[in-house]
């Protein structure tokens, strides 16, 4: 194997034998099966398929990338978990992302007893290259997470800089790109046979609406998948749930038609935030969703509270800001109306 990626992995992991489940020991569909020890009754009786080949196989054709560059998750967060518990020595590698970020990158780390350095956004909410050229020569730091488009910040990370990072740091660097089918860029997936050490997250929960299923993908190449499935558990995804997936992904259709809804709701509401004299910056978005800034956001967010509109109070991770989701046309019309009140009061 590389011995790049082998140097990066944790020793125990690398020595790792992963449990084998009776559906690896033999896979095929026909035959009385007497391996499991399944109960012989029932519609889901049988273990699922722990290496999701069919759901695979179309997220390939989608993504226009091999079967085998993909790894299927129970939600992007066990995508993120794994990294830390192949790559890092607890109390002894360190992590590093771009604040202010998603959440569950300091989670994991604290969980997995990985130090999580925080190198802060510039004022335009993209990467300080000076800055972070000077942590990539840390030995102990094994990981990069980087979120394009950002969560909570909306916005794409300048490409430039992402490719900066991955051709000077011979760790691994994951993009999260949850939010990357709302956004005008493709994907980094198209760049995984130049960059081995890159993983691609995405997730299903967003753009596809898929939320409560819990399905998170990412796509790497065959050796950093061949660890992320020594150490998964063996059957993470559920027949159910796999079965529903793949029924989704085969109305790309209508997926095009909500997508495209959303996009334009995104537009609209925009211009009305900005119509606002409440609103004191809208900040440019990717995503499927709107950071604005406002006069007083623990305020505004207690009285769309009171009316039960919900909104995102992020003023203690970026001051004086509130985040939006973009609702159907209906959900959006009745935020504005409100604001508009809560405005003219």
């Amino acid at each position: 194997m590389n011995s790049k990626i082998k140097r990066l992995l944790r020793k125990n992991i690398f020595e790792l034998s992963p449990y084998s489940s009776a559906r690896e020991e033999y896979v095929g569909k026909e035959g009385i099966f007497l391996d499991a020890n399944e109960n012989p009754y029932g519609i889901y009786n049988r273990y699922p398929d722990p290496y999701q080949n069919q759901l695979k196989q179309k997220l390939a054709e989608i993504k226009k990338c091999k079967s085998n560059q993909i790894f299927i998750g129970n939600g992007s967060d066990e995508v993120i978990d794994l990294a830390f518990r192949i790559f890092c020595e607890p109390y002894q590698d360190t992590a590093l992302t771009f604040a202010p970020t998603y959440g569950m990158y300091q989670v994991s780390a604290d969980i997995n007893a990985v130090e999580l350095i925080q190198i802060p956004l510039n004022k335009n909410f993209q990467i300080d290259r000076k800055t972070v050229e000077n942590c990539l020569k840390d030995e102990n730091l094994k990981l990069i997470f980087i979120c394009s488009p950002n969560n909570p910040t909306g916005n794409l990370l300048n490409t430039d800089d992402i490719e900066f990072i991955l051709q000077k740091f011979s760790g691994i660097v994951i993009i999260d790109e949850a939010y990357i089918d709302f956004a005008a860029q493709n994907s980094f997936i198209e760049k995984l046979n130049i960059y081995p050490n890159l993983i691609v997250s995405q997730t299903l929960s967003k753009a596809w609406g898929l939320a409560g299923i819990r399905l998170g993908v990412a796509y790497m190449n065959e050796e950093i998948l061949a660890f992320y499935n020594k150490v998964k558990s063996p059957y993470n995804i559920s027949s159910i749930n796999q079965e529903m997936t793949l029924k989704y992904l085969n109305q790309q259709e209508e997926f095009n038609s909500k997508l495209n809804e959303i996009l334009f709701e995104r537009t609209k509401l925009i211009n009305e935030l900005n119509h606002l004299n409440l609103v004191k910056k809208v900040y440019p978005t990717d995503a499927n969703f709107i950071l604005m800034e406002v006069k007083n956001a623990d305020e505004l967010y207690k009285k769309l509270i009171e009316k039960q509109i919900i909104i995102r109070n992020r003023n203690s991770v970026i001051p004086k800001c509130l985040r939006i989701t973009v609702g159907t046309p209906e959900e959006n019309q009745k935020l504005i109306t409100e604001l508009k009140v809560i405005d003219n009061g």
